[in-house]
């Protein structure tokens, strides 16, 4: 039988484009696994890595013009916000450079042999490894950041770990133009080039997470893609670690105080945060909790005003078009639950910008309106108006594991009286935003890009230095004589590396 082809479809038309590859055979899979497992000794040295890093970041900048190119012609995320998710992915390239350059992610101890504690210490020193080959399974929304040169990519390749690939669907010809720039940019630099890889096709990515020879996953998708890879990777003889982010509703809590001080503030930043890429961010604010009464009709009157002014969307495929219109409709069926600005269908291949709203009671237990609980892919979010804030409470007890949540409060209220409803919003998500709202992720080393399962399936973050800490392992040896232990734990420091030698910073 043929290989399936690959085409790049364009979304505003749906039309294919061109074909660009055909989907991988089992044995085409096995053939990059075990060339990428082949590649890992050329990652050992430190300073190469740092160098293979900051050439992928220039490359990736000097092409700037074709691959913005090709990534609006199969997403339609449009030049601005595709220059700027470029700029952050050669930004997390040469991050993670700096991260290799520093070595503190090494978390190097040593504590020398002491026969006068009880019992006695010999000699040890710890650092940290790198896993293996890690599958990589891209993003549709993120064609950069979150796809073949993006942050899982960035991490391993950093963590010394090659990568293979398996590109999304949505934009095969992006992927295919970034993974030549990657494997140029390792090819300048002396590394093989199958330290990183492409490859396509649905069973093709379950022949990666299976092969024996691929140590780690990373995901960025949708709750049942990543859920069924989750299930294989655990599933397998010797189980890997699978870093999954699947899923996210992103709650934001208006306090009455917050919404009476400047509701219209609020509404219209919700409006602009909720559509941001039409609705595809996975941290859409897809949940919040209003007021009922004056201050929260104002809210959501500049609400309907920010989100009525929102012209049609084309999302990333008609797939997820028509899985967004089917959501909306059924839950806009529900009793009790109203749609001041319908979403919907605005086209024939586009989608118009609505929100819903219920009564946050309807949500304090279980039934048909749980579906409110869901995360739906696209520009709409519910607002469940509260007469108290025990209504919150029950709710935010219901509701699944978040990468945000979002608390607005009144000036009034930052002097700690609000601390109450921060404390409830934490065990909720991994990252807490207070007056803000939670599309945009900084790539910042105190980031965290993570939370609760659904959102993950580990505790780790996407996004942020501490991402290379994913594709390690901790390692001691004992009792090792000098010429035998790895540069980095012998007694000189020549490279300077961040340690801790008998409990103190060094």
């Amino acid at each position: 039988m043929a290989a399936a082809p690959v085409w790049s479809v364009d979304p505003r038309t749906g039309n294919p484009r061109e074909q660009v590859a055909v989907e991988a055979t089992a044995e085409e899979v096995d053939r990059a696994v075990r060339a990428a497992h082949a590649a890992r000794a050329s990652l050992a040295d430190r300073t190469v890595r740092a160098a293979f890093l900051r050439t992928a970041a220039d490359l990736l900048a000097e092409a700037q013009e074709h691959v913005i190119e090709a990534a609006d012609a199969e997403t339609a995320l449009g030049p601005a916000r595709l220059t700027g998710e470029l700029a952050r992915t050669a930004a997390q390239l040469r991050a993670f450079a700096e991260v290799v350059d520093e070595g503190a992610y090494l978390d190097i101890h040593i504590d020398h042999e002491d026969g006068s504690r009880t019992p006695p210490w010999p000699d040890l020193r710890r650092y940290k490894i790198p896993l293996g080959v890690v599958a990589v399974y891209a993003a549709s929304n993120f064609p950069l950041a979150f796809s073949v040169p993006g942050g899982d990519t960035a991490s391993a390749l950093a963590a010394g770990c090659p990568v293979v690939v398996k590109a999304h669907p949505d934009h095969p010809a992006t992927s295919e133009l970034c993974a030549s720039l990657l494997r140029r940019a390792a090819a300048q630099h002396g590394l093989p080039e199958d330290v990183l890889t492409v490859i396509h096709g649905f069973e093709a990515g379950v022949e990666l997470v299976r092969h024996p020879l691929v140590s780690a996953a990373g995901f960025t998708g949708s709750i049942r893609g990543g859920r069924a890879l989750f299930d294989a990777a655990a599933a397998r003889p010797a189980p890997i670690p699978f870093h999954g982010e699947l899923g996210s509703l992103n709650p934001v809590v208006v306090t009455e105080a917050a919404a009476a001080e400047r509701g219209e503030q609020i509404g219209a930043g919700l409006g602009g945060s909720m559509t941001m890429g039409a609705g595809q961010f996975c941290t859409k604010p897809g949940f919040v909790f209003a007021p009922t009464g004056e201050a929260g009709d104002q809210l959501l009157k500049a609400l309907t005003e920010t989100v009525s002014g929102t012209g049609a969307g084309v999302m990333l495929d008609h797939r997820m078009r028509d899985a967004f219109v089917q959501g909306v409709a059924e839950r806009a069926a529900l009793p009790d639950v109203e749609a001041p600005v319908t979403p919907g269908a605005g086209g024939e291949h586009t989608v118009s910008a609505g929100f819903l709203t219920v009564p946050a009671r309807r949500l304090a237990q279980e039934g048909p309106h749980d579906a409110l609980l869901e995360e739906c892919f696209g520009p709409v979010t519910v607002v469940a108006r509260y007469d108290s804030a025990d209504e919150i409470t029950a709710v935010l007890s219901r509701l699944p594991g978040n990468l945000t949540a979002t608390l607005q409060i009144a000036t009034e209220e930052a002097d700690g009286s609000a601390a109450g409803l921060l404390a409830e919003l934490t065990p909720v998500a991994g990252r807490v935003l207070v007056n803000g709202w939670p599309t945009g992720v900084a790539v910042a080393p105190a980031q965290h890009h993570g939370g609760p399962y659904p959102a993950t399936t580990s505790t780790s973050t996407s996004v942020g230095a501490t991402a290379i800490e994913r594709w390690l392992r901790p390692v001691s040896y004992q009792s090792t004589p000098e010429a035998l232990l790895p540069p980095e734990l012998r007694e000189a420091n020549p490279q300077g590396l961040p340690r801790r030698v008998d409990g103190r910073r060094s």
